[in-house]
């Protein structure tokens, strides 16, 4: 028995399902998870001692890749100096000013401690600038655990096939409206009946918790289109894409305006950070500028934010664009590899996220991502971790790259989905 399996053997005594985050438990891709040492650049080492070539990165944030040193050294900086405030800090002010600077439909923000928090503080200042109590979600896009959001979720939700909403009380959920993502006219359909209750909607303008499931050409403006005529808000979840499909975010790369956005993951460098802005005129509703409360002991620790100020400062000088050709190629090569294999299989991607799907027909909303083959990704998901390729646990998550990833782990990885046997 690997030092992995003992230590989930002794963690499922302490810790529900032995994991701290569900999906950890690699359930739907039959195996246990790893656990991890240490990472560095591209790589995570587990306790084992297998070094692997890391296309998770924490989910996300590690866009400069793992312990990158400027970013170390602002963290070990700032918390020599105190690891908890409670009280306001510099770094703070400054980390504020780089993401309204960057982000275009931004004007001022406020930092929580998770992008579940920020969802959940949008979605209640929405309720109030508008005084209506419904919000459109599309099935299958995930906004964190807060109540509201549990219906029809997708990532670890899905990856478990937990039904419905457990622990949720049925008047929470009954003013969650669901739609299909990319479904226009479902939208519409729903403003049509029920307009004036509708607070807002809320997107990932990418879809990133179903796999990676792009948004149809006229999808985000038809959105801005619609929330506009009913005077609600559109809301654009960008704790994946913000950062990571460029500095601008999603809603600088498809030209789309949201009235909020929430943030998480590259914003805090690593560190747990959640972020929620948009226009001034709604911001300053936020107490104590305004009557809506929200408030957070942590909000704004002065380790997180010295990370991931020093995170955005380098991501402003990256060259995006080459990291873009350069996950195309790995995703288009990967998926051409799987095919000559006999398998169907095609693969999504923008910017430095992609997903290999098991079907030949590339998912446009949940449904028919879960028509791919889950099994099929199970079994690659194994062979690869075996071979030293570490990927998301499971087939509804995207599979992200870095600034840090080299051409010899690209290499590696072809080489190790060549050796696979379905």
């Amino acid at each position: 028995m690997s030092l992995s399996e003992k230590l989930f053997e002794e963690a499922r005594r302490y810790i529900p399902g032995g994991v701290n985050s569900p999906v950890r438990a690699c359930q739907s891709v039959g195996t246990h998870p790893l656990f991890i040492a240490r990472a560095a650049g591209s790589h995570i080492e587990s306790v084992d001692g297998q070094t692997l070539i890391d296309y998770v990165l924490s989910w996300g944030p590690m866009l400069l890749g793992h312990a990158h040193p400027e970013v170390v050294a602002a963290a070990k900086l700032a918390l020599e100096a105190g690891s908890s405030f409670g009280a306001p800090c510099p770094a703070e002010v400054e980390l504020a000013k780089a993401v309204v600077e960057a982000l275009p439909a931004v004007d001022m923000v406020r930092m929580v401690s998770s992008g579940t928090e920020a969802t959940m503080s949008a979605l209640r200042l929405a309720r109030a600038v508008t005084g209506r109590s419904k919000v459109v979600k599309f099935v299958g896009c995930y906004h964190g655990h807060g109540d509201p959001f549990l219906a029809a979720a997708g990532s670890g939700v899905a990856t478990l096939s937990i039904p419905g909403t457990p622990g949720v009380p049925a008047a929470t959920v009954a003013d969650t409206l669901l739609a299909p993502y990319n479904d226009l006219a479902a939208v519409d359909t729903l403003f049509e009946k029920l307009g004036e209750d509708i607070a807002c909607v809320i997107v990932e303008p990418v879809a990133g918790n179903m796999g990676l499931v792009l948004p149809d050409a006229d999808f985000l403006g038809g959105l801005r289109d619609l929330t506009s005529k009913y005077e609600a808000l559109l809301i654009f979840d960008e704790v994946i894409t913000g950062f990571r499909v460029g500095y601008s975010g999603a809603q600088g790369r498809f030209g789309v305006a949201p009235d909020l956005t929430t943030l998480g993951k590259i914003v805090g460098g690593g560190f747990p950070v959640g972020v929620y802005g948009g226009r001034r005129e709604l911001m300053e509703r936020v107490a104590p500028c305004g009557d809506v409360y929200q408030a957070g002991t942590l909000s704004g620790n002065p380790v997180a934010m010295a990370a991931g100020l020093a995170t955005l400062r380098l991501l402003a000088k990256a060259d995006y664009a080459a990291l873009e050709t350069r996950t195309a190629r790995l995703a288009t090569d990967l998926a051409a590899v799987l095919a000559a294999k006999g398998v169907p299989v095609t693969c999504t991607r923008i910017a430095s996220l992609f997903t290999l799907w098991f079907t030949n027909t590339p998912p446009t909303d949940f449904a028919s991502a879960k028509t791919a083959d889950a099994a099929r990704y199970a079994s690659f998901y194994r062979q690869m971790r075996e071979a030293g390729i570490y990927l998301a646990p499971s087939a509804f998550e995207t599979g992200f790259t870095s600034f840090a990833h080299s051409e010899e782990d690209y290499a590696r990885t072809l080489e190790a989905a060549e050796k696979v046997r379905f």
